[in-house]
């Protein structure tokens, strides 16, 4: 797991959330929905919990677990987009009773995508788990935004960013808040997105939350590997 994530307790029957960095420790290192259930736990029962978010994303099924955590705690869930819900990251904004986003704020929503090898059938059911994830995915926007599906799907088809009034004028938001100095940056060379604004496009932060050097080829390799695994195992 990385810095870029806590959960505290405070004083007044809340809990602070910090989600400063991927989703997943497949291979970043990030926050997973097993250390994010244990953290939970340990705050005990509060009344409120503020989620904070600036993240890129990350595996989908640890977004997911986290997302159905906050969804089914007894607390209420205030989110607040400080820099970057983006992918996965933006289902679990959607955890939120209420939604609030900074001005200078981003939000994207694309279809479920990844990575397997191995044969014809190998590929067809990687297709399919997909094509059934995006469609969960689809689900839950529809479910908070009150858009219809054929509008979400196409956002999601186009890999759509939401600046913090567009996401609030799309129902992804219930309101903004000032600007925060907290950059929604991430690094172009760890998350291949086609339609990043070109204000994210800047090198990786070096503040206390740093994000990794780019995936080498051998990485890649073992990504390659990981997935097709997976794939075999559904």
């Amino acid at each position: 797991m990385g810095q870029g994530f806590s959960i505290k307790a405070k004083a007044n029957s809340e809990a602070d959330i910090f989600i400063y960095e991927d989703v997943g420790d497949m291979f970043f290192g990030g926050v997973t929905a097993k250390q994010f259930a244990q953290d939970l736990k340990a705050v005990g029962a509060v009344q409120k919990i503020n989620l904070h978010l600036n993240t890129s994303g990350g595996d989908v099924f640890d977004g997911f677990a986290i997302y159905n955590l906050l969804v089914s705690h007894a607390a209420k869930v205030v989110s607040y987009i400080d820099g970057l819900a983006a992918s996965i990251g933006s289902v679990i904004a959607m955890a939120g009773d209420e939604i609030k986003i900074a001005e200078n704020g981003f939000l994207m929503i694309h279809d479920a995508w990844g990575m397997t090898a191995g044969s014809a059938e190998d590929l067809r059911r990687t297709a399919d788990l997909l094509d059934t994830t995006t469609g969960a995915i689809a689900d839950v926007y529809v479910g908070r935004t009150k858009n219809p599906m054929d509008k979400i799907r196409k956002w999601m088809k186009d890999e759509t960013w939401f600046t913090g009034r567009e996401a609030l004028d799309a129902g992804f938001a219930d309101s903004m808040v000032e600007n925060l100095k907290i950059a929604a940056k991430f690094d172009p060379n760890r998350h291949k997105f086609r339609n990043a604004p070109r204000a994210l496009l800047a090198p990786p932060s070096t503040g206390p939350t740093p994000l990794r050097a780019a995936a080498t080829t051998k990485f890649a390799a073992m990504k390659a590997n990981f997935e097709l695994k997976k794939s075999r195992a559904v």
